[in-house]
């Protein structure tokens, strides 16, 4: 996202107009079967940056406003917050949330932890601008609006989970200035939901009282009360169900005791987990978790791992000299407050085995300054598991080149397990920061699909210097694609693929027979060569078994052109009217 408005100006214009389920939480070993004396403890506090509330605490709103002074234009800082709110009610508060800032609710229920008030994001720190208002989250927590809507202006990486609104809930700024995001999952809000100046978004297994309006590319998946499909008038692509979905592990209170809730897995889903009584799926004690403090080593977090522990890494920056391997099946790795790992010396940040149910989530991965070939590898190359019945989930897990200063990956995410679940990720290389340039944070490519029957629930991928994805597993699928080229590019010669104009934004391999993509869209604003031409967004086997519905290409501004949507199919967009060029269904 650039530090000037350019890349919005027509938003602004178009603005202005297990208990449950009776399973057996999942055992670690007693310590008695653990390695000798050097044994890793489980459980312990949250450390400093945890920051605990119950209905009782004084000074809650100073609380917050101080972080929030600390967090509000913080943008590649260092500093990481979480806030949690023990279950009950709470009044008066505005909990404004600035960067690397989460805030949630500790009930097993949203409804469990009340605030008559607000949790909001604007962008009066950028001018009115929320295109950059990044890395933030909401979660587990039932607000009712002080105004009667709660203003949540957000752009990439800003998840909003488990939340019941009883209100309104409207994405946009102060203002109505230009905004760039966003992701809703499991999340009720009995009013309306207003996008205004939103290009996307992409909301799963909700319920929404009514949806004002449409940009570009808004995408619906077993959200009750969703617009009907009418892509590309008004571009609303609505799925009634999402076709496998498993909710993000969570932090809650069971009485004086913490756990994590392992939400179990859903088949053509549609709404809530949490509407009717106690949601489906197992907890795990924290005593089964090594709490992770900034400032410890891959190798302690690997022991940790090696003895049968699960991850909870809170707030702060985790400098990794190894990668973290997680070889068990079904372990978690939670983050909090964006806890953030950086590999320093060109490894690889986290290997995942080709083993059932294994979960991440809620972390971010910041590439280091001596490039990487790969930053987060879901399975080793050539897995061929099959994970049907325990897939393996990457939930808000977020990747990053660049903008904290200068960092280099050859790819950011390869999955090759099979069944694997990617729900929501933003993989960025930075647009701007430090470190920042075409060769200075190189990043070739950015997410790349081996695995068969990966199902991708809002994708996030931008600015790489060839391709932003590539899929050549069998049977892929993905409901929402946000991507834009890099701005970057020095000519058309860098960005030339064989004799192709231009790396495509989603490429699926020549060898795929079956695939299928909902509601995705490429956006290109060469902003150092605006002369360059895309022959396409997309490219992809023409076969019957491949297939895509409500596609769409959009030059901003006229900075580059695309001459077609998908392969030679679609219009070319026109000149500098950043008007999309649309294709509804390919073939």
């Amino acid at each position: 996202m650039p530090t000037t408005p350019t890349r919005r100006t027509v938003l602004g214009a178009i603005a202005a107009s297990t208990a449950a389920a009776g399973l057996p939480a999942l055992a670690a070993p007693p310590a008695s079967a653990r390695s000798g004396p050097a044994a890793l403890p489980g459980g312990g506090d949250l450390g400093p940056n945890v920051i605990v509330f119950d209905p009782s605490t004084a000074g809650v709103q100073a609380k917050l406003d101080e972080v929030f002074k600390r967090q509000e234009s913080d943008q590649f800082g260092t500093g990481r917050y979480a806030f949690f709110f023990k279950p009950g009610t709470y009044n008066g508060l505005n909990a404004q949330l600035g960067f690397y800032t989460s805030i949630a609710g500790l009930g097993l229920s949203p409804d469990d932890t009340t605030i008559n008030g607000d949790v909001t994001v604007d962008a009066g720190w950028f001018n009115g601008n929320a295109t950059q208002n990044f890395w933030r989250s909401a979660e587990n927590l039932a607000l009712k609006p002080v105004n009667g809507t709660n203003r949540w202006a957000v752009a990439q990486a800003a998840p909003f989970r488990r939340m019941h609104i009883k209100g309104g809930l409207n994405l946009s700024p102060n203002g109505y200035g230009w905004a760039s995001g966003g992701y809703i999952a499991d999340s009720r809000i009995d009013g309306s939901v207003g996008p205004y100046s939103q290009q996307q978004w992409y909301t799963r297994d909700s319920s929404v009282g009514g949806w004002l309006n449409a940009v570009w590319n808004m995408v619906f998946s077993g959200v009750e009360g969703a617009p009907g499909q009418s892509f590309p008038n008004p571009p609303y692509t609505t799925l009634d169900t999402t076709p496998i979905s498993r909710e993000k592990p969570f932090l809650y209170l069971a009485g004086n005791e913490y756990k994590v809730f392992l939400p179990e897995k859903r088949t053509n889903a549609r709404g809530t987990t949490w509407g009717n009584g106690t949601p489906r799926g197992t907890s795990l004690p924290l005593s089964q978790f090594y709490v992770a403090k900034p400032g410890v080593s891959a190798a302690t977090l690997n022991a940790a791992l090696a003895q049968g522990l699960h991850l909870l890494l809170t707030p702060g920056i985790y400098h990794l000299d190894r990668a973290v391997e997680v070889n068990r099946a079904d372990t978690v790795v939670l983050g909090l407050g964006y806890a953030t790992l950086i590999p320093d010396n060109g490894v690889t940040a986290m290997k995942v085995a080709d083993v059932n149910g294994v979960r991440l989530a809620g972390f971010l991965i910041d590439a280091g300054p001596v490039n990487s070939p790969v930053l987060l590898q879901i399975g080793p190359r050539g897995a061929s598991a099959d994970h049907s019945a325990q897939p393996i989930t990457v939930q808000d897990v977020f990747i990053r080149i660049g903008g904290a200063g200068p960092g280099k990956a050859t790819l950011s995410m390869e999955v090759n397990s099979r069944h694997t679940i990617i729900d929501h990720t933003w993989v960025w290389r930075a647009d701007h920061g430090a470190g920042v340039g075409w060769e200075t944070n190189r990043a070739d490519y950015g997410v790349r699909v081996n695995g068969d029957d990966v199902l991708a629930t809002g994708l996030f991928v931008e600015h790489f210097n060839k391709y932003d994805v590539q899929w050549s597993g069998q049977r892929g699928r993905t409901i929402f694609f946000q991507n834009e080229k890099a701005y970057d590019a020095p000519n058309q010669a860098a960005v030339q693929d064989g004799n192709v104009k231009g790396f495509a934004a989603y490429k699926v391999d020549p060898s795929v027979t079956s695939h299928e993509g909902w509601g995705l869209g490429s956006y290109c604003n060469y902003t150092a060569d605006p002369g360059i031409r895309q022959d396409h967004g997309f490219a992809a086997p023409k076969t019957p078994g491949v297939k895509f519905h409500d596609l769409l290409v959009v030059s901003l501004g006229g900075m580059g052109q695309y001459e077609h949507v998908i392969n030679d199919t679609g219009s070319a967009t026109s000149g500098s009217s950043t008007v999309p060029s649309t294709v509804a269904a390919y073939p």
